[in-house]
């Protein structure tokens, strides 16, 4: 077949596509879906008994804060790193909210004694975590599996981290344990865990289906 005549047919047998929407557009209806079914996990536990008075500390507000900050990077990130038009660095940005979120717990241990650094056992935090960021998980996977398939891994591992950290931030406003490091070691470590699991698996989640870009492993 002779050049002309492929570019020709190519052209005649082409098909409108639309065009992804922005990594900020995306993010909003990403919290559209999210926001309102972690506001269900918490009101199905109902609000802790304390709230108020927590709401009226600072650190735990700066605290929640940057969770949901954290939840909102991660997420971004992880449609940006979708589409091969945005830049490498914005993949590291959910560094900074989750260095402001562990500052903060970290800063709370130093003001405690020895008998406020023990660490006992709270394995709930992983299911309730889990729970929270269930749903927030399901529509990133669903938006990356229709946008971009380019550098799906780091797009799962931020994914991940933005969807597990606002069920972390949904938990604190039902769950009792103000430790800091009680919070490090099972709600931080939580994010941590699911958000190195689908690092390691979420890419099996979003090749799947065709559409999109694809890419080679990256």
């Amino acid at each position: 077949m002779k050049t002309e005549t492929l570019v020709e047919r190519l052209a005649a047998e082409l098909t409108p596509v639309r065009r992804i929407a922005r990594p900020a557009a995306r993010l909003a209806w990403w919290l559209l879906v999210s926001m309102p079914a972690a506001c269900l996990v918490v009101w199905s536990f109902g609000f802790r008994p304390d709230l108020a008075a927590r709401l009226a500390d600072r650190a735990f507000l700066v605290e929640e804060g940057a969770a949901l900050l954290t939840a909102l990077v991660g997420i971004y990130a992880a449609l940006c790193a979708g589409l091969p038009d945005q830049p490498g660095w914005k993949l590291w940005l959910p560094m900074a909210p989750m260095a402001l979120w562990l500052g903060v717990l970290g800063r709370q241990c130093l003001g405690v004694g020895p008998e406020g650094l023990q660490v006992t056992s709270d394995v709930m935090c992983i299911p309730a975590v889990a729970m929270g960021a269930l749903v927030p998980a399901i529509a990133i996977v669903v938006m990356l599996r229709h946008g971009g398939k380019f550098r799906t891994t780091h797009a799962c591992l931020c994914g991940a981290l933005g969807a597990a950290a606002l069920g972390a931030a949904a938990l604190r406003l039902y769950h009792m344990e103000d430790a800091a490091i009680m919070v490090i070691v099972w709600q931080l470590g939580s994010v941590a865990l699911f958000s190195l699991l689908a690092g390691a698996i979420g890419r099996m989640l979003v090749d799947t289906t065709p559409g999109g870009i694809r890419r080679g492993r990256t």
